[in-house]
């Protein structure tokens, strides 16, 4: 995705609430728990084969070198998800904002990575496509590893075709497609002071001039909009920037949170992470804005970002999981350990023989 679409048209999408179960406790680590059904069909597709050239598609690989040795000296894989992926968030703070990263070619579609710069899509993808890495398979890890675990969240069904349309151009989509895959969580409806929003998305077959593979491809403009179509017909919720103070203790490291906007063509303008600190939930994001450096940066808590402006409606939270592991890890934990699992080890889902989550590299 580019830049105008990250601003000005992103959906951010919430789903309705199937497939969720609430648990509302005590207040543990300063945040309420909510527990959510995961999906039995989670099949991580492989790797498309490569179409463009790799100084093409990725950018920044000193920069993935030196958090992926980091990452490995400190034992972020024995980490939850949320925790690594906020570590990753970490490293990547200062890094300028950027727009049209993911706009390389006029025809060929392919996962992009740019470490160098980014927008507020890609700072999510990014710090969270590392963070999967590190758990789905053992390492050395190349870049073609991150830009598979890009693959899978940004592209329907996990899979680039090729073709620009294989690629999701709206959060709501993206936070569709995954949940249903089983890849993540889409909790708004489950927060206190949930409500459904109606929009009608059209922004990039109006638009399409600012767009460069639309620009470079008229055809695709009649199925862009079909796409546009289902977009808006998602059943798509978001929490009113009056209720997020009182909802702020069920938000957790690592949650992906999607600014809802007053403006009736999109569902969103803008996406970041939440960062727990000093018991509030923190908005860490790219920024365009002049005055705070046009960088990643970690902001101010989510409740007061809202109310820094009259066209934040409010929010939408997208909880990522990790990945089924890859078969990579079975020979990795055999030329370790030849000891055969027991019975006991092998039926325990945390065991490093069914996980691989404590083999150090």
């Amino acid at each position: 995705m580019n830049g105008r679409l990250v601003v000005i048209s992103l959906g951010g999408l919430c789903l309705a609430s199937s497939g969720y179960s609430q648990t509302e406790g005590l207040p543990m680590g300063g945040t309420r728990n909510i527990q959510v059904a995961t999906s039995s069909a989670r099949s991580v597709t492989p790797a498309s084969a490569p179409r463009l050239a790799m100084g093409t598609v990725f950018k920044g690989e000193a920069k993935f070198r030196a958090i992926v040795a980091k990452a490995e000296r400190e034992n972020w894989r024995a980490l939850p998800l949320a925790q690594r992926t906020m570590r990753v968030a970490r490293e990547l703070v200062g890094t300028p904002y950027v727009n049209y990263t993911l706009e390389v070619d006029d025809r060929i579609e392919s996962p992009v990575v740019n470490l160098t710069g980014m927008d507020c899509w890609t700072y999510y993808e990014n710090a969270l496509a590392i963070a999967r890495m590190l758990h789905y398979k053992p390492g050395p890890y190349q870049p073609q590893d991150m830009l598979h675990m890009v693959e899978i969240e940004r592209y329907r069904n996990g899979v680039c075709t090729g073709s620009y349309l294989s690629r999701m151009h709206q959060l709501e989509e993206v936070f569709d497609n995954n949940q249903r895959r089983g890849f993540a969580s889409n909790i708004t409806a489950r927060l206190p002071g949930a409500v459904r929003l109606r929009r009608d998305i059209h922004e990039m077959t109006v638009a399409w001039k600012s767009y460069r593979y639309l620009r470079s491809n008229p055809s695709l403009i009649e199925p862009m909009g079909r796409i546009e179509a289902r977009v808006s017909l998602l059943p798509v919720m978001h929490i009113p920037k009056a209720k997020v103070r009182a909802a702020e203790a069920y938000l957790q490291d690592g949650d992906v949170c999607a600014i809802t906007t007053t403006d009736l063509d999109a569902y969103t303008s803008h996406v970041g992470m939440i960062m727990r600190v000093n018991g509030r939930a923190y908005f860490s994001h790219a920024t365009s804005d002049h005055d705070k450096g046009r960088k990643i940066i970690i902001d101010r808590p989510i409740t007061d970002y809202l109310n820094g402006s009259a066209t934040h409606a409010g929010i939408i939270i997208y909880r990522p999981d990790d990945l089924p592991p890859s078969a990579q890890w079975q020979p990795a934990i055999a030329a370790q350990d030849p000891k055969p699992a027991t019975a006991t080890e092998t039926s325990d889902p945390s065991h490093p023989a069914r996980r691989g989550k404590a083999v150090s590299q």
